[in-house]
């Protein structure tokens, strides 16, 4: 037995030491998203099938990232930054995502929206997503939330017409501001 005392630490370390690197390379991978000037500050989570979650990097900014690549009504390649605030209404989303008949995921979305229990996202926070097939093909969009918000209450269009920035979904939750191009 005194024998296998070694062997059985030897096992333990290098298992360790692969875990350690695996979530190296998840944490690199979800900060492809994140932008240059936050990107060491920001906070890096493992999203489980219980749509809750690991933290695999402790951040020191209110900026989290995470990889959604493959999950339920996600590219193959997709990774998500946004406010810690946020991480409720992205659990709900991923929750509502996973319903795979499209027509009743809609209805779930709208019904979570009429009854009020819809998580609102927190008010000017990022949405900053780098998508698409494979990473080579992904491509960035960033919006700003900004929940309740009208053409009346902010000033700006509620459709692309005008070709600059306008309010997409507006007057609901899910009402976030749209950047040509982005």
């Amino acid at each position: 037995m005194k024998r296998m005392v070694p062997i059985i630490l030897g096992v333990l370390a290098a298992s360790a030491g692969a875990f350690a690197q695996g979530d190296q390379a998840a944490i690199d991978k979800a900060l492809l998203a994140a932008p240059r000037n936050v990107k060491d500050g920001a906070t890096v989570i493992r999203w489980k099938s219980d749509y809750t979650y690991d933290t695999l990097k402790k951040g020191t900014n209110r900026l989290v990232c995470f990889d959604k690549s493959g999950m339920p009504g996600q590219q193959p390649f997709s990774l998500e930054c946004t406010s810690l605030a946020n991480l409720d209404r992205v659990a709900q989303n991923l929750k509502l995502e996973a319903i795979s008949d499209k027509d009743k995921r809609q209805a779930a979305f709208d019904a979570a929206e009429k009854d009020g229990s819809r998580v609102k996202p927190e008010f000017g926070s990022v949405w900053i997503h780098m998508m698409g097939p494979d990473q080579e093909h992904a491509r960035m969009h960033t919006t700003v939330a900004v929940p309740g918000a009208t053409a009346q209450s902010m000033g700006l269009p509620d459709n692309p017409q005008k070709g600059g920035v306008w309010i997409m979904n507006a007057g609901t939750t899910t009402a976030h501001l749209m950047t040509p191009g982005s």
